[in-house]
């Protein structure tokens, strides 16, 4: 019997460089699975929210929602899939910061992304939101906010 491997396998294993033939007689573990996407599906609400923070009170008319979680106080895994992290990836997006893609991992460019925003809000409001990369309930609202 003659094993072969596709194009696509031959290209995963030379970017993990394994060899193919190892991985054809079983002697390495090669992990296919890939970061499942998630679709964002929005809808606005209209109502006014006041942020307390520590640079002030702000009433931020209208806030985004992707249809994942509605919250405004769990801080995304970052090791790790969470509702919360795909709301924010989607919302992030939609507010003009690129999170990568929306897998629901509150990763690297998912924490960039939440920077950027975090900053922008600084910078143009006044506010005093920590520029963790995080959300929180401090950045929840401004998210929200600036997503629709």
């Amino acid at each position: 019997m003659v094993a072969v491997l596709s194009a696509v396998a031959r290209k995963r294993l030379a970017a993990l460089a394994i060899s193919p033939m190892l991985a054809l007689i079983g002697l390495v573990a090669v992990p296919a699975v890939q970061a499942e996407a998630y679709g964002c599906s929005y809808s606005f609400n209209s109502g006014q929210v006041t942020v307390h923070d520590p640079g002030g009170n702000f009433t931020l008319s209208g806030q985004e929602f992707a249809g994942h979680y509605n919250g405004d106080t769990v801080v995304p895994l970052t090791g790790g899939v969470s509702a919360a992290g795909i709301e924010a990836q989607c919302l992030l997006r939609r507010a003009g910061y690129n999170p990568g893609t929306i897998d629901g991992v509150f990763g690297p460019n998912s924490q960039a992304a939440a920077r950027g925003l975090q900053t922008f809000v600084n910078n143009n409001f006044h506010a005093r939101v920590s520029v963790d990369g995080l959300p929180g309930p401090q950045t929840w609202p401004w998210i929200r906010h600036l997503a629709q």
